[in-house]
């Protein structure tokens, strides 16, 4: 692969002689998706190739000695991955969700017969499932579980996918959760204009009033073929978001154009642009939710992580007139400060492209900064390096702007370790309700003090 990462050639050699020949290439005037799990097919005579090509990621089968690849699978739908390749039976597995992009299921298709594809997942089950297959094929460690459910794993036979034994249950996560004060989730999509529609959940306080108006906290990833906005448990944060919401918040997360499971078009918009698309689609899905009869557009907020921090200090500052807070932990500033192989992937070479390194960074819009905002970075950070926080300070302290700061000494990426998490998630629950109270709203926005 070239280091622009548009041009893959997939090569031959012959461990005997040492010739080298290449098989086949593929090219994206994008960028090329890396495909880990080649195989060698009937007898060696085909290639397992995961491609692009049609629009949409589908298998192929690529003639070995050259040739016209011929499609294993087939329609307007991702596939997300490869379980398995059963060479005897000559089957095989992967996941993906052809109708709805929030869910994953098990399937599997003959590559000699090349008949249909079958579903191995039952329809009984929606939500998310993981397979971890045996070698033989013929068992898997299954992983169940929904929005707001926590997960179930067993053992479980295949192709039948027959529930051989339960290993991991969950009983007594499950019955915790269940007795909580739950507010009511929902999966709907936000139109933005356009033709375009953004997959989003929103979890309501226990109470909900449609009567009332409530303000809204949107948690944020958007970085490229990402989803936060998956029917799958939600770890601590769904039952942070939950606690939120029962202190009378409605909590919401979108994707935005850039992130996976809908097609190449809509997952490559964002080339040499990071940045700009997701923040103007963020933006507008904000604007269309605080349209809703019960939500005051005058108490909306934002937060993420990492590149959902990067997006928060976006959002914040290219659309300053629609948020009032936000939260942006361990973000990217530039992604002049972050890895090659990442950046450029997506955003070219900074050499080529300066203008669109600077047009989707935070550091360029620091001055427009109306809300509230903290930031929040470990110093030990190894991933996106504490360099682009002080970047954003010295960006927003240029421009006179007000900000909150809270960094963890030598913590990394994740900060956490001891109390830390606790110590955190107890900032950010008090920086939402100082600065995005909840409450009955007017409809009029209260003055920061």
């Amino acid at each position: 692969m070239n280091r622009l990462q548009d041009t893959l050639d997939v090569m031959l050699a012959d461990a005997q002689t040492g010739t080298v020949r290449t098989a086949f290439t593929e090219t994206d005037n994008a960028w090329i998706e890396q495909f880990n799990q080649l195989r060698f097919l009937n007898g060696g005579k085909d290639i397992l190739w995961e491609s692009e090509r049609s629009g949409w990621t589908q298998l192929y089968l690529m003639p070995r000695d050259g040739g016209v690849p011929r499609p294993l699978t087939s329609g307007e739908f991702d596939v997300l991955g490869v379980e398995r390749v059963d060479t005897i039976g000559k089957w095989v597995y992967y996941i993906a969700s052809p109708d709805n992009p929030t869910q994953r299921y098990l399937y599997r298709i003959n590559y000699a017969k090349r008949g249909p594809a079958e579903r191995i997942t039952p329809t009984t089950e929606p939500g998310v499932h993981t397979y971890d297959m045996s070698p033989s094929g013929r068992y898997a460690v299954h992983v169940y579980s929904r929005f707001g459910v926590p997960p179930t794993t067993s053992l479980v036979s295949l192709p039948d996918n027959h529930m051989i034994r339960p290993l991991i249950d969950n009983a007594a996560l499950k019955a915790k959760v269940a007795a909580l004060r739950l507010g009511a989730t929902e999966f709907r999509q936000v139109d933005i204009g356009g033709g375009i529609k953004l997959n989003a959940w929103f979890i309501k306080p226990p109470n909900f009033d449609s009567t009332a108006r409530y303000p809204v906290l949107f948690y944020v990833y958007g970085g490229p073929g990402s989803q936060t906005v998956t029917d799958a448990w939600g770890g601590q944060n769904y039952l942070w978001y939950q606690m939120l919401a029962q202190r009378g918040y409605i909590v919401a997360s979108v994707d935005n154009r850039g992130t996976g499971a809908r097609g190449r078009a809509w997952r490559k918009l964002i080339y040499r642009q990071m940045g700009v698309i997701e923040t103007q689609d963020q933006a507008a899905a904000a604007r269309a939710v605080g349209r809703l009869p019960y939500v005051d557009s005058t108490r909306i907020g934002i937060w993420g992580w990492s590149y959902g921090g990067f997006m928060t200090l976006n959002t914040l500052t290219q659309a300053p007139d629609v948020y009032r807070m936000g939260i942006a932990v361990a973000p990217v500033t530039h992604w002049k400060y972050y890895d090659t192989i990442y950046t450029e992937r997506y955003n070219g070479l900074p050499q080529d492209n300066a203008a669109g390194y600077d047009k989707g960074s935070p550091l360029t819009y620091a001055k427009n900064l109306k809300g509230r905002l903290l930031i929040v970075h470990g110093s030990g950070d190894d991933n996106v390096h504490f360099q682009n926080t002080e970047a954003m300070i010295n960006a927003l302290v240029a421009a006179d702007r007000p900000f909150s700061l809270m960094v963890y000494p030598n913590r990394n990426h994740s900060i956490s370790g001891g109390t830390t998490r606790q110590h955190l998630y107890t900032l950010l629950t008090r920086f939402v309700e100082e600065n995005l109270p909840a409450g009955a709203g007017t409809g009029a926005r209260a003055a920061l003090p």
